[in-house]
């Protein structure tokens, strides 16, 4: 019996190769699109599932400010010092260094920015599995290195020649390759291309320094050790070996536990050197998925209802010869299967013709299996869905033809279910209006983002960084030398450009009896002119004053204003950073607020001190020739460091890098929008021809009358647009509140202006009008005639 219905099915199909083909196209469209989502959420919650007791691994926060989230970042002394005071609770206690090494071997060097510095049993705690070596001993020897598969075959050609090779770390380091690790999936927080032993690290000087932050702690607690038993002890801990320091600051610091598979979508700085999850993105994208399969399945229904005309007499003839009403249900069902599956098989061709694009899109290549059961579950969910509840009701309707009217071609299709049909589209006309509502905004907030002023010139400004050994050590000459040349209008040293990092440091202040937190700046004399803020009271850092590199510092309008000052009252009034300064120093100048900040954070306040903290170079190019500005720095960074490749940035590429994830959410919401409306319009389309089809006679009688073609063309098209135009009014209130609500993460963010949602809803009824127009002319051209003609 099965095995008829499916060749029934697919005469019926071949038979009515045109609708069958529009079926085909929007649900291979929209299970596409659910599929690509479902694929990206699959990579997305399965994070972190490669470690042996990942139940029972905690990455150590610090926090001083319950304002702010707390940082991943510790020092040197704290994982041995929680090993030594907890061993009844911690069974194992492993430090992550991010680092930033040029890697050299014989003629060859490459600057690495993907280095770990780890505790030796680093593999024991984490599951990356090794290709070659042994994970309990791979980094056992300081003088040991473990390479990632694709960073083996960029150096070594193959991972069989890379295992036993020495490379050279920093021109100091002699590592032997001991071990070659798989490549660490995408969906991972923790990502590398080289380990190597931290015992390397820890006799250098500040390296166990308790205030010095610069590594992560994982801590693999006992099975049944309580983590909220141990964080109860931490204030404890920090008051023993952090009291004195604490007391000094002004500051009290806390840490507690973040459990393992929480890492990923925590709410993280933007300098925690981890790759981050978003939980807003994953919403939008299931949202979107299922809206679009929803759209996809009302435009099943809508066509498969419209061919119930074309079929009329074929459900007439089969009731005639003894089909029963079930028997045709589920004939229909079974069409809708066959076509959900049809849909499903071109789905994944498609999937691995876009794969590509998307892990283009996406910013990083998607770690799926295709063996993975739940995407087989998925498929088979989807074509029951679609096979069953999208084609239930067009095959309800149609088995339950009156076969006398059907065969006499006298079928009444009516008003029964014009209401539902009518509904659906509205429904599916809703959905679109919102994503483009949705696609406006976003494109509107990122052009807004990117054309704000900030308070500062970013034109022709290059950032270089100054990240190794060589650039460091020879940092005022690199500087000078870039000051006698040609191309070059002013150069600062820095420890971060805006976009960068600002630490959130505490400081004593004249009047002031708490201590006060405050973004910090530690920069030379040039920060101001090379940016070009403006100073709004008291003058700038100048060389004619011995005593301003030791005494002096300037703040921004909103450190002043936050201190209870105005510009003016703040020139003269002493500041003390609790961390860095021994002495007092003497607030010179005030500049205006300028965006140091993403436009995401409000603005805060900021302390500019000329104490030594370099970490990049920011050099102002001349107007003119750029290209030879830039041939210029390398130069001279060639002459300073001459054995690491030469690196930069401009800083108004700054925006891309910002707001890459919202850039991103941009184009993936445009795209999707695209194929929402697109099939939409199929549905639509099937609308127009299942009215047409209706009012065949009625539009032949207009004709013998005198209607004209744009008269029967405007009677057509004002029923189907009506539809439209109530989602279109349903669907801006909605639109409005669901991207105010995305623009809350945006400190800085345009209005929802009027123009926005009057351009939706314009674009809108322009693609339906487009639509409709090709059914409703071929009704209004054709014969009354035959329209008229009498069976």
């Amino acid at each position: 019996m099965i095995r008829n219905y499916i060749k029934t099915a697919w005469r019926n199909l071949y038979r009515n190769k045109a609708f069958s083909l529009i079926h085909i196209l929007g649900l291979t469209m929209g299970i596409t699109v659910c599929l690509m989502i479902f694929l990206y959420i699959m990579n997305e919650f399965s994070v972190d599932n490669f470690h042996k007791q990942g139940k029972n691994i905690y990455r150590v926060m610090r926090g001083f400010d319950k304002s702010k989230a707390p940082t991943s970042y510790l020092s040197g002394p704290y994982a041995p010092a929680m090993l030594n005071d907890y061993p009844q609770d911690i069974k194992m206690a492993v430090r992550v260094s991010p680092r930033n090494n040029l890697v050299s071997f014989g003629e060859k060097s490459f600057n690495e920015k993907k280095v770990y510095a780890v505790d030796s049993n680093f593999f024991s705690l984490f599951t990356f599995p090794l290709l070659r070596g042994d994970a309990a001993s791979a980094l056992n020897h300081p003088g040991s290195v473990v390479l990632t598969e694709t960073t083996a075959k960029k150096y070594f050609g193959n991972i069989d020649n890379a295992m036993g090779k020495v490379v050279q770390m920093d021109k100091r380091l002699q590592l032997k390759v001991t071990g070659i690790a798989k490549d660490v999936p995408s969906n991972s927080h923790l990502d590398f291309d080289l380990v190597m032993p931290i015992s390397n690290y820890t006799r250098d000087q500040g390296f166990n320094v308790w205030i010095n932050n610069s590594l992560f702690v994982y801590l693999l607690l006992n099975e049944h050790s309580s983590p909220a038993a141990l964080e109860s002890r931490f204030p404890q801990f920090m008051d023993k070996y952090m009291g004195k320091d604490m007391q000094r600051f002004g500051t009290k610091f806390n840490l507690s536990l973040r459990p393992f598979k929480d890492i990923y979508f925590e709410n993280a700085s933007s300098f925690d050197n981890v790759k981050h999850g978003d939980k807003t993105v994953v919403f939008i994208f299931v949202s979107i998925a299922v809206l679009i399969m929803i759209i996809a399945c009302i435009n099943f229904m809508n066509l498969a209802t419209i061919r119930a005309v074309e079929r009329s007499k074929e459900v007439g003839m089969r009731k005639v010869l003894g089909a029963l009403r079930n028997h045709l249900v589920w004939q229909f069902i079974g069409e809708s299967i066959l076509l959900a599956l049809i849909s499903c098989a071109l789905s994944i061709s498609l999937l691995f013709l876009l794969m590509p694009s998307y892990n283009s899109l996406l910013g990083y290549e998607l770690t799926v299996s295709w063996n993975s059961a739940p995407i087989y579950l998925f498929l088979l969910g989807v074509i029951l869905f679609v096979g069953f509840l999208a084609g239930s009701y067009p095959a309800i309707f149609m088995s339950a033809f009156s076969p006398i009217e059907a065969l006499k071609g006298k079928l009444k299709l009516g008003k029964g279910g014009s209401f539902f049909r009518q509904s659906l589209v509205v429904f599916q006309f809703s959905i679109s209006v919102l994503l483009i509502i949705g696609t406006i905004v976003i494109v509107n907030q990122m052009r807004y983002v990117k054309n704000k002023s900030l308070g500062y010139d970013k034109e022709q400004t290059v950032i270089v960084k100054i990240d190794n050994d060589d650039i460091y050590d020879h940092r005022q000459t690199f500087k000078h030398q870039l000051q006698n040349s040609d191309y070059v209008k002013s150069v600062s040293l820095m420890s971060g450009e805006p976009g960068g990092f600002f630490d959130m440091q505490g400081f004593e202040v004249e009047g002031q009896h708490e201590t006060f937190k405050s973004r910090s700046e530690f920069a030379d004399f040039e920060y101001v002119k090379t940016f070009g803020l403006k100073i709004i009271a008291g003058r700038d850092f100048s060389p004619q004053f011995a005593t301003d590199t030791t005494n002096s510092v300037l703040i921004n309008r909103r450190a002043a204003k936050e201190l209870g000052f105005t510009p003016q009252q703040a020139i003269g009034k002493w500041i003390k950073n609790t961390v860095r300064d021994s002495s007092r120093r003497t607030i010179i100048g005030v500049v205006e607020d300028f965006n140091f900040l993403s436009l995401k954070e409000n603005m805060d306040a900021l302390v500019i001190s000329p104490s030594e903290d370099r970490r990049v170079a920011v050099i102002k190019l001349k107007s003119g020739n750029i290209q030879a500005g830039l041939t210029a720095i390398k130069n001279i960074y060639a002459e300073v460091a001459p054995v690491y490749p030469f690196e930069y940035s401009f800083l108004d590429q700054q925006f891309d890098t910002t707001y890459r994830n919202d850039i991103r959410q941009q184009t993936m919401l445009s795209i999707f929008s695209g194929l929402a409306i697109f099939i939409a319009c199929l549905g639509l389309f099937g609308l127009a021809s299942f009215t047409a089809a209706k009012r065949t006679k009625e539009i032949g009688v207009r004709k013998v009358l005198g209607s004209s073609v744009q008269n029967i063309l405007i009677l057509i098209s004002k029923d189907l647009l009506k539809p439209v135009l109530l989602a279109t009014v349903i669907a801006i209130p909605l639109g409005y509140y669901s991207m105010d609500k995305w623009l809350q993460s945006f400190a800085y963010k345009t209005p929802l202006h009027w123009w926005i949602f009057a351009l939706a809803a314009l674009l809108t009824f322009v693609i339906a009008v487009v639509t409709i127009s090709f059914q409703s002319l071929k009704a209004a051209l054709a014969n009354p005639i035959r329209s008229l003609r009498s069976e």
